[in-house]
């Protein structure tokens, strides 16, 4: 089922994932796309995301994942901060909607560093999976300007006078932080998913974020790269701590 959802002046395009079985109140799950590659580009970085969502309700859940502004089909154009509120709008709309037995969120890349970032706002939100997030974003930082006409390059900003100041543009590149974000979501479970052969995301940072925590089960998996979403081995993983998590909240 299609959905839009409206982040600030942006309108989202989400897909929502029901369980076979009817269920009055069922968990749901809130599936989050990373930084497209530039290979990909931002107009198709999220469509494989509606298949992992069916493959996840299967197993019980209510999967909502959604495109990112300036990526899919969503409006608006990239910022961090944008990102992040998008993450929020989402979580805001789940319980306007109501009949669900708590909200999780599991996100890849960047998508999974915003989760831990929307998690620490959002107290509510009862648990946390990412796979190869970063524990910062300070490589970004230093070159906001890089940073902004990459975005360009890949579709991620559309518009020519987009953003209006630099500065505040990249004020999110500085104060988003998961691994301080990490620590205000404790001591609800966070899961950390890596591959050993990350070149995009160093494993550095997958243990920032565990020790960041200070109880998160993190899981390397030998081999893997960054693209986990492709990778059997992080998808079976992330259906087991799902499944869980599912246990847990009855």
């Amino acid at each position: 089922m299609d959905l839009e959802v409206r982040s600030g002046g942006a309108l989202l395009a989400a897909y929502i994932a029901n369980p076979p079985v009817a269920d009055s109140s069922p968990p749901t799950l809130v599936l989050c796309h990373g930084y497209p590659s530039s290979a990909l580009g931002a107009a198709d970085t999220n469509r494989s995301y509606p298949e992992l969502a069916d493959r996840i309700a299967n197993e019980g859940w209510r999967v909502v994942t959604f495109a990112f502004r300036g990526c899919g089909s969503s409006t608006g154009d990239f910022s961090l901060g944008g990102w992040l509120e998008d993450v929020l709008a989402v979580i805001d709309e789940l319980h306007a909607m109501g009949d669900t037995r708590g909200v999780w969120l599991a996100g890849f890349g960047t998508g999974g560093a915003l989760c831990i970032a929307g998690a620490a706002r959002r107290p509510e939100v009862c648990g946390v999976a990412a796979l190869g997030a970063p524990a910062d974003f300070r490589d970004w930082a230093s070159h906001p300007r890089r940073l902004v006409q990459h975005a360009r390059d890949i579709g991620a900003i559309h518009h020519p006078d987009f953003p209006p100041s630099i500065d505040v543009w990249a004020r999110g590149l500085h104060e988003i932080k998961p691994t301080d974000a990490a620590g205000e979501v404790a001591p609800r479970p966070l899961l950390v998913l890596h591959g050993s052969d990350d070149e995009s995301v160093p494993l550095f940072d997958a243990r920032v974020l565990s020790d960041g925590h200070g109880d998160a089960e993190l899981r390397i998996i030998s081999g893997a790269a960054h693209d986990l979403r492709n990778d059997p081995r992080a998808v079976a993983i992330l259906l087991g701590w799902l499944d869980r998590e599912r246990h847990r909240s009855r």
